[in-house]
């Protein structure tokens, strides 16, 4: 181990509460492929432009509902990692103040965090583009299930998750997000911070402290960088936050 679990967890404990940005890394441990691992990075499958884009869901509906839609639905079954669980343990003890995922998984959600904010949406609704009616992403899956593609509303719109697509806005709680950086110290876990503008994040952020198998743009300004998988490197930090610390 080329860090010191019991100094990471001192600037942790002394800078609380913290604001945390998660990406693709922290659910891996949940079978959720990445993006950008070697050889294991979901878009080394798939091009996200072909089959997960605005554009695709409105030319290309039969591309998008058969592979992109059916990629997403993947992650509906995963369980929350020890990672998502200490997060939401952290968010009870006053250590973390809310999470900032890049995520669509929900697992923070599932594991107990209250305050998180999906900065790409979620697997949960879909709507009417439309008449903006929402419904359960039940109904989406049961329609594209039947061959009707694209899935459609009764009012003859078309339905689509709520999910952030490569060419959408992102929703208003992006705010919510940059305020958040600004006033509290970050920690990064799980992202490769390339994906934009979610990874002007942590340029806002008075600290910073990153958790990444692989390196990111913003390690040359991190307190400390960790190269470890996400529960790995948050049990040990947690440990010594709960016998030395708490």
């Amino acid at each position: 181990m080329s860090w010191d679990p019991e100094e990471v967890a001192r600037i942790i404990f002394d800078r609380q509460p913290w604001v945390v940005l998660t990406g693709a890394g922290i659910s891996t441990e949940s079978g959720i492929p990445d993006f950008r691992t070697p050889r294991t990075g979901l878009w080394e499958h798939y091009d996200p432009i072909e089959v997960l884009s605005v554009e695709a869901l409105y030319h290309r509906p039969e591309v998008f509902f058969r592979v992109g839609f059916e990629v997403l639905m993947r992650f509906r079954d995963a369980r929350p990692n020890k990672a998502h669980n200490i997060l939401a343990e952290w968010e009870k003890l006053g250590i973390v103040e809310a999470v900032i995922t890049q995520n669509i998984d929900g697992l923070h959600e599932k594991a107990g965090s209250q305050k998180v904010l999906e900065i790409h949406g979620h697997l949960r609704s879909g709507h009417c583009v439309v008449c903006r009616t929402s419904f359960p992403i039940e109904v989406l899956v049961e329609k594209v299930r039947q061959g009707e593609i694209p899935p459609r509303c009764l009012c003859g719109g078309m339905l689509r998750p709520d999910v952030v697509l490569f060419g959408d806005m992102l929703p208003p709680c992006f705010e919510e997000a940059q305020e958040l950086a600004h006033r509290l110290p970050m920690l990064v876990i799980g992202s490769s911070l390339q994906v934009s503008p979610a990874n002007f994040l942590p340029s806002y952020a008075p600290l910073l402290g990153i958790i990444n198998l692989m390196p990111t743009p913003f390690d040359w300004r991190a307190r400390f960088t960790i190269r470890e998988k996400a529960s790995f490197a948050l049990e040990a930090i947690h440990r010594v936050l709960t016998t030395k610390l708490l």
